[in-house]
Protein backbone atom coordinates (compact mmCIF):
# COMPACT_ATOMS: atom_id res chain seq x y z
CA UNK A 1 0.00 0.00 0.00
CA UNK A 2 2.95 2.37 1.18
CA UNK A 3 4.14 2.11 -2.81
CA UNK A 4 1.15 2.93 -4.40
CA UNK A 5 0.70 6.10 -2.04
CA UNK A 6 4.70 6.88 -3.42
CA UNK A 7 3.29 6.57 -6.99
CA UNK A 8 0.59 8.95 -6.50
CA UNK A 9 3.07 11.40 -4.76
CA UNK A 10 5.17 11.28 -8.02
CA UNK A 11 2.17 12.29 -10.08
CA UNK A 12 1.33 15.50 -8.16
CA UNK A 13 5.07 16.30 -8.52
CA UNK A 14 3.47 17.36 -12.04
CA UNK A 15 3.47 21.21 -11.61
CA UNK A 16 2.85 24.54 -13.68
CA UNK A 17 4.48 27.69 -12.45
CA UNK A 18 2.76 30.42 -14.13
CA UNK A 19 4.24 33.89 -14.12
CA UNK A 20 2.56 36.42 -15.66
CA UNK A 21 3.23 38.48 -19.18
CA UNK A 22 1.39 40.57 -21.47
CA UNK A 23 0.67 38.22 -24.75
CA UNK A 24 -1.80 39.91 -26.79
CA UNK A 25 -4.68 37.38 -27.48
CA UNK A 26 -4.13 37.56 -31.14
CA UNK A 27 -5.40 34.42 -33.32
CA UNK A 28 -2.08 32.92 -35.41
CA UNK A 29 -2.90 32.73 -39.08
CA UNK A 30 0.57 32.72 -40.66
CA UNK A 31 4.53 32.45 -39.73
CA UNK A 32 4.81 36.43 -39.21
CA UNK A 33 1.69 36.33 -36.44
CA UNK A 34 3.98 34.72 -34.23
CA UNK A 35 7.18 36.24 -34.91
CA UNK A 36 5.83 39.32 -33.78
CA UNK A 37 5.41 37.72 -30.13
CA UNK A 38 8.49 35.89 -30.64
CA UNK A 39 10.54 38.62 -31.47
CA UNK A 40 9.15 40.73 -28.90
CA UNK A 41 10.34 37.34 -26.51
CA UNK A 42 13.46 36.31 -27.35
CA UNK A 43 14.67 37.92 -30.53
CA UNK A 44 17.51 39.89 -28.27
CA UNK A 45 18.49 37.61 -26.13
CA UNK A 46 22.29 36.49 -25.91
CA UNK A 47 22.17 32.46 -25.87
CA UNK A 48 19.56 30.21 -27.44
CA UNK A 49 16.12 30.09 -25.83
CA UNK A 50 13.40 27.52 -27.16
CA UNK A 51 10.20 28.91 -26.68
CA UNK A 52 6.56 26.96 -26.38
CA UNK A 53 3.69 28.71 -27.97
CA UNK A 54 0.52 27.11 -26.66
CA UNK A 55 -2.60 28.00 -29.17
CA UNK A 56 -6.46 27.01 -28.49
CA UNK A 57 -8.41 25.62 -31.07
CA UNK A 58 -8.97 29.04 -32.81
CA UNK A 59 -5.25 29.44 -32.58
CA UNK A 60 -4.74 32.42 -30.23
CA UNK A 61 -1.95 31.94 -27.64
CA UNK A 62 -2.89 30.47 -24.68
CA UNK A 63 0.78 30.24 -23.03
CA UNK A 64 3.47 30.77 -23.80
CA UNK A 65 6.86 28.60 -21.92
CA UNK A 66 10.89 29.24 -22.21
CA UNK A 67 11.12 25.21 -22.51
CA UNK A 68 14.59 25.66 -22.07
CA UNK A 69 17.99 27.89 -22.08
CA UNK A 70 20.84 27.08 -23.93
CA UNK A 71 24.42 28.11 -24.88
CA UNK A 72 25.32 30.84 -27.31
CA UNK A 73 25.02 28.19 -30.74
CA UNK A 74 23.12 25.20 -29.42
CA UNK A 75 19.65 24.67 -27.13
CA UNK A 76 18.78 20.89 -26.64
CA UNK A 77 15.16 20.56 -26.34
CA UNK A 78 13.31 16.80 -25.64
CA UNK A 79 9.87 16.35 -26.94
CA UNK A 80 8.46 15.50 -23.51
CA UNK A 81 9.23 18.97 -22.57
CA UNK A 82 7.43 20.53 -25.38
CA UNK A 83 4.46 18.30 -25.14
CA UNK A 84 4.33 18.50 -20.97
CA UNK A 85 4.05 22.18 -21.28
CA UNK A 86 1.34 22.13 -24.54
CA UNK A 87 -0.31 19.19 -21.95
CA UNK A 88 -0.44 21.27 -19.03
CA UNK A 89 -1.76 24.41 -20.87
CA UNK A 90 -4.59 22.34 -22.86
CA UNK A 91 -3.32 23.13 -26.13
CA UNK A 92 -4.91 22.08 -29.66
CA UNK A 93 -1.66 22.60 -31.51
CA UNK A 94 1.57 24.19 -30.75
CA UNK A 95 4.32 26.61 -32.38
CA UNK A 96 7.83 26.04 -31.13
CA UNK A 97 10.54 28.69 -31.84
CA UNK A 98 14.18 29.39 -30.92
CA UNK A 99 16.69 32.31 -31.57
CA UNK A 100 19.89 32.22 -33.18
CA UNK A 101 22.12 34.74 -31.34
CA UNK A 102 24.39 35.02 -34.38
CA UNK A 103 21.31 36.39 -36.42
CA UNK A 104 21.82 33.83 -39.09
CA UNK A 105 18.78 32.10 -38.75
CA UNK A 106 19.15 29.45 -41.32
CA UNK A 107 17.81 26.19 -39.57
CA UNK A 108 20.88 23.57 -38.82
CA UNK A 109 20.67 19.66 -39.17
CA UNK A 110 19.68 19.86 -35.64
CA UNK A 111 17.03 22.06 -35.76
CA UNK A 112 15.49 19.90 -39.02
CA UNK A 113 15.93 16.58 -36.69
CA UNK A 114 13.79 18.37 -33.62
CA UNK A 115 11.48 19.49 -35.92
CA UNK A 116 10.89 16.31 -37.04
CA UNK A 117 10.73 14.44 -34.22
CA UNK A 118 8.25 17.13 -32.44
CA UNK A 119 5.66 16.55 -35.48
CA UNK A 120 6.14 12.89 -34.63
CA UNK A 121 5.26 13.16 -31.18
CA UNK A 122 2.96 15.91 -31.81
CA UNK A 123 0.97 13.00 -34.38
CA UNK A 124 1.05 10.93 -31.13
CA UNK A 125 -0.47 12.84 -28.78
CA UNK A 126 -2.58 14.61 -31.30
CA UNK A 127 -1.24 17.79 -30.53
CA UNK A 128 -0.50 19.11 -34.09
CA UNK A 129 3.10 21.14 -33.87
CA UNK A 130 1.73 24.18 -36.47
CA UNK A 131 5.36 25.83 -37.16
CA UNK A 132 9.24 25.91 -36.05
CA UNK A 133 10.35 29.13 -36.36
CA UNK A 134 13.94 30.62 -35.83
CA UNK A 135 14.68 34.31 -34.93
CA UNK A 136 16.35 37.14 -34.93
CA UNK A 137 15.69 40.20 -34.07
CA UNK A 138 16.01 41.39 -37.59
CA UNK A 139 14.37 37.82 -39.27
CA UNK A 140 13.04 35.00 -39.44
CA UNK A 141 12.88 31.21 -40.68
CA UNK A 142 9.91 29.29 -41.10
CA UNK A 143 10.48 25.68 -41.09
CA UNK A 144 6.97 24.97 -42.34
CA UNK A 145 7.46 27.27 -45.37
CA UNK A 146 10.90 25.05 -45.78
CA UNK A 147 8.83 22.48 -45.45
CA UNK A 148 9.42 20.79 -42.58
CA UNK A 149 6.60 20.65 -40.55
Amino acid sequence: MEKNLEVVYEVLKIKQIVAETEIPRVTIKSPNDAVKIIQDEIGNEDREIFLVLCLNTKNQVNAMHRCHVGSINSSIVHPREVMKSAILNNAASIIVAHNHPSYDTTPSREDIEVTKRLVEAGKIMGIELLDHVIVSPTSYTSLKEKGYC
